[in-house]
C-alpha cells in the first residue's frame, strides 16, 4: 500500500509538472507569434487600395493586447484598431504615393454618432489629396450611409437594402419586472431631467425624458442630414421627405432618389476599381486591410522633448484602478498625476467617453484635473458621450471640445436604494429580525423601506453633492451657479446645443484638441505620449487565461439582448451616490 501511494503520488507529481510545463511552452509560443506579429515589417505595393471595413465596435485607442480577435481558424483574422490609429493611419495614407486610394466596404458600424463622425471628417481629409474613395455595400444602415455619403461613388448591390428613416431614441423599463419579483426601487434624485431612475419607476418615458430625448436626436438627425446633404447635393428637405415617407423600398429606389449612384455586383465593383488603379486583370488589384496598413512604416518625424499627454477615460466612472473598459478613479488620476509632474509634458488633452458613474470617483479625477490646469494646458476632447460624470470630470479644463453629435450635459445625481422586504417575504419565505446597538446601525438596508429619517439624510447627501456638481462647473465654465443650475437638472444636452449654452467651447475632435493644446503650450514641434500606459504582453497572457472572460461568452450567446444584461448588472453593482447619465438608450 505504501509503495502504491509513493508510486501514485510520483505519477501524479509528474502529470503536474508535464502540464505546467506544456503550459509554459504554450505561452512562450504564443507571445513569440505575438512579438513576431507586432514586429512584422509590412511593404506597400505600387497602386494599393487601402480596404477599410468597420464592423466591430471601435474603441478610443487600439489595444496592446496582442491577442484581442486573434483566431487560430482564420490567419487573416486582424484586430480592430482603435479610433486613435483609424485617424493617423487615414492621414499617414493620404501623403502616401503609393496608396491610390480607398474601398469602403460598409455594413453596420456598431459604434458610437461621434466616432462615426470622426472617422468621416478623416476621410474628407483623406480625399483633400485628391485620391479616389469608393463605398459599397451588400446593406447600408444610417450609421453606414453617413459614413458613405463622403465617397467620389457609393455603390449598392442589386439585390441589397438601404435604410433612411429616421432616429429614434429607444429605452427599456423594468418597473414591469420589479413589481412581478416584489421589489420597489427607492430612488433619491436632484434634476428634473434626471432620468436615470426613470426604468425602476415608471413603465414610460416622463414627459421631461421626452423633451430631452427628443431634443438631443433631432439635433443629431439634422447635423447627420446636413453631412449628406453637403456630400450628395440632396436639399435637407428632400432628404427629410425620404425619410418621412419611406421612400426607399428597394434598390432601384436608392438610385432613382440619387442617394446612390448606382447599382453593382460585386464583380463589377472590380471593374471599376481595376479603372481606377489603371490594371488590367483582377490578380494584379493590391488591397490591404486598414489594420496592416497601419503597420506599414511612416517617414521619419522630428523628434522633440515637448510632449502633449493624451489620458484616455473610457467606460463608467468607478471607484478603484479600473481597466481598459473603465475610468477607475486611482487609475486614472495617477496617470494626470504623472502627466502633471513630468516637466516634459506642456499640455494635456483628457480624451472623454463616458455616461459617468461614481460621483465621489468622479470628484477624485477633478481635483486632479483642477490642479494640472493650474500647472499647464488641459484639453478636453468628448467622444460619443461625455455626460454626467463624464462632463464633471471634463468641466475643469481651459477647452472642451465635442462632436455635434456628442451626448453630454446631464449634470444631476441621483441614489436607488432597493426595498426587497416582499420579494423575501412572499416569494421566498424568507424573514428578518434584528437588534441594534444604534439608531442608525442598519442604515442603508435592503430588506425593509427607509424611514423618513434616513430618507432625510439620503437627500441631504444628494443635494450637497449636486451643488458642488454645479459649482464645480460653474467656476470651470465661468458661469454663476444659478446659470449651471438652469441649463442642469440631470438634462442631457447633445453638443450642438451644448455649445450653444456655453457648456462646450469649440467642435472637433482629438486631433483639434492636440493642436489646441499645442497652441496653449506655445509648441511648434511636439510628440504625443497616451495614458495610461496600457500592460505589457505577458501580462495581458495571464489575465487572458486567470481572468474572468465571462462576458466574451454572454455577449456571443446573448446577440443583441446583451446590452440590457448589461445595463441590469451594472446597476446592480453601482455603490454610493451616482451622477450617471439617464438610461440606457439606444439610438438607431
Amino acid at each position: 500500500m505504501k509503495q502504491f501511494f509513493k508510486f501514485t503520488f510520483a505519477s501524479m507529481l509528474g502529470f503536474v509538472l508535464a502540464g505546467f510545463l506544456v503550459f509554459i511552452i504554450f505561452v512562450g509560443i504564443i507571445v513569440s507569434v505575438a512579438s513576431f506579429g507586432s514586429k512584422e515589417t509590412v511593404v506597400v505595393p505600387e497602386k494599393t487600395i487601402l480596404m477599410v471595413s468597420l464592423d466591430q465596435p471601435i474603441g478610443e485607442r487600439s489595444s496592446d493586447n496582442p491577442f484581442a480577435h486573434f483566431s487560430f481558424g482564420n490567419p487573416d483574422a486582424s484586430k480592430q484598431l482603435g479610433l486613435n490609429d483609424i485617424v493617423s493611419t487615414l492621414k499617414k495614407a493620404s501623403t502616401d504615393s503609393k496608396v491610390r486610394g480607398i474601398y469602403l466596404e460598409l455594413s453596420d458600424v456598431p459604434s458610437g454618432q461621434a466616432t462615426i463622425e470622426e472617422i468621416r471628417n478623416a476621410l474628407i481629409d483623406f480625399k483633400k489629396s485628391g485620391k479616389f474613395i469608393v463605398s459599397y455595400s451588400e446593406a447600408f444602415t444610417q450609421k453606414s450611409y453617413y459614413l458613405a455619403s463622403v465617397s467620389d461613388k457609393i455603390y449598392l448591390n442589386p439585390a441589397g437594402a438601404m435604410e433612411f428613416k429616421g432616429m429614434v431614441g429607444q429605452v427599456m423599463f423594468f418597473k414591469g419586472l420589479l413589481d412581478k419579483i416584489d421589489v420597489q426601487a427607492q430612488v433619491i434624485r436632484h434634476g428634473k431631467f434626471k432620468s436615470a431612475i426613470e426604468p425602476f419607476l415608471f413603465d414610460k418615458m416622463s414627459e421631461a425624458n421626452k423633451v430631452q430625448t427628443l431634443t438631443f436626436i433631432t439635433g443629431m438627425w439634422n447635423h447627420m442630414l446636413a453631412g449628406i446633404s453637403a456630400s450628395r447635393n440632396i436639399p435637407v428637405e428632400d432628404l427629410n421627405a425620404i425619410a418621412n415617407e419611406y421612400k426607399i423600398h428597394l434598390p432601384a429606389d436608392a438610385v432613382r432618389l440619387k442617394m446612390v449612384d448606382k447599382l453593382m455586383y460585386k464583380d463589377e465593383l472590380l471593374d471599376e476599381l481595376k479603372g481606377r488603379v489603371d490594371v488590367k486583370n483582377y490578380k494584379d488589384l493590391k488591397f490591404m486591410k486598414l489594420g496592416k496598413y497601419a503597420k506599414a512604416p511612416e517617414p521619419d518625424k522630428k523628434s522633440s522633448d515637448n510632449t502633449i499627454a493624451i489620458i484616455y477615460a473610457n467606460g463608467n466612472i468607478i471607484s478603484g484602478e479600473g481597466d481598459e473598459g473603465s475610468i477607475g478613479s486611482e487609475r486614472i488620476s495617477k496617470a494626470i498625476r504623472k502627466a502633471r509632474l513630468d516637466d516634459k509634458v506642456k499640455a494635456v488633452v483628457l480624451r472623454v467617453n463616458s455616461p459617468g458613474g461614481s460621483a465621489l470617483a468622479s470628484d477624485i479625477i477633478w481635483r486632479e484635473m483642477l490642479l494640472t490646469k493650474k500647472a499647464k494646458p488641459v484639453v478636453v476632447s468628448m467622444g460619443d458621450v461625455a455626460a454626467s460624470g463624464g462632463y464633471y470630470i471634463s468641466c475643469a479644463a481651459d477647452k472642451i471640445y465635442a462632436y455635434p453629435n456628442t451626448i453630454t450635459g446631464s449634470i444631476g445625481v441621483f441614489g436607488i436604494i432597493p426595498n426587497m422586504k416582499e420579494m423575501f417575504n412572499k416569494n421566498l419565505g424568507i424573514t428578518f429580525d434584528e437588534v441594534k446597538t444604534n439608531p442608525y446601525a442598519d442604515y442603508i438596508t435592503v430588506t425593509r423601506p427607509m424611514n423618513d429619517a434616513e430618507k432625510k439624510i439620503i437627500t441631504g447627501d444628494i443635494e450637497n453633492i449636486y451643488s458642488t456638481f454645479i459649482t464645480h462647473v460653474s467656476e470651470g465654465r465661468k458661469m454663476t451657479v444659478a446659470q449651471i443650475d438652469s441649463i442642469g437638472q440631470g438634462r442631457v444636452w447633445s453638443g450642438v446645443d451644448a455649445k450653444r449654452i456655453g457648456l462646450v467651447d469649440e467642435f472637433g475632435g482629438l486631433n483639434d484638441a492636440i493642436k489646441e493644446a499645442a497652441r496653449l503650450a506655445k509648441l511648434k514641434d511636439y510628440r504625443t505620449m497616451d495614458l495610461p500606459e496600457q500592460k505589457d504582453t505577458f501580462e495581458q497572457l495571464m489575465e487572458a487565461f486567470t481572468g474572468d472572460n465571462t462576458s466574451v461568452f454572454l455577449k456571443k450567446e446573448m446577440g443583441p439582448a446583451y446590452p440590457y444584461f448589461h445595463y441590469l448588472s451594472q446597476m446592480s453593482k453601482m455603490k454610493g451616490i451616482q451622477a450617471l447619465m439617464p438610461y440606457e438608450f439606444d439610438i438607431k
